[in-house]
């Protein structure tokens, strides 16, 4: 599966958004790995951002998460949020970011709970 090039520009519009939300999120990087992206908090992965992963014709965020949010997301929204592969059996959660309405509050929860999950309690205290 191959992308059309109109997915392609929407998805750099996409892209910088997502960074722009992970680099508000205190001491974030966010460092390229070919054409995917790495979101860390102080050397802890949080999540990914994924492009035609293993030519899987998607774009997406896969964010740490634990197996039942994970569940409970997919079981609400299964055409937004999926079992990502190699990690989705430790509960992270994929969140498809190349449908014509991305749900950016869902993008932006995922987030905020992979960080307060793995940033230490002074730096996660900072979001509530």
């Amino acid at each position: 599966m191959t992308l059309a090039s109109n997915q392609l520009a929407s998805a750099t519009e996409r892209r910088k958004r997502l960074i722009r939300m992970c680099e508000a999120l205190p001491e974030v990087t966010v460092e390229p790995v070919n054409e995917h992206l790495k979101i860390s908090i102080r050397k802890k992965t949080l999540a990914y951002y994924q492009f035609d992963h293993h030519g899987d014709g998607m774009i997406s965020l896969v964010c740490k998460s634990n197996p039942s949010d994970q569940r409970r997301m997919i079981r609400t929204d299964a055409e937004t949020f999926f079992v990502p592969d190699y990690l989705g059996a430790k509960g992270w959660l994929g969140i498809r970011l190349d449908l014509v309405e991305v749900d950016w509050d869902a993008v932006t929860e995922s987030l905020r709970r992979a960080y307060q999950d793995l940033a230490p309690k002074k730096l996660a205290a900072l979001l509530d």
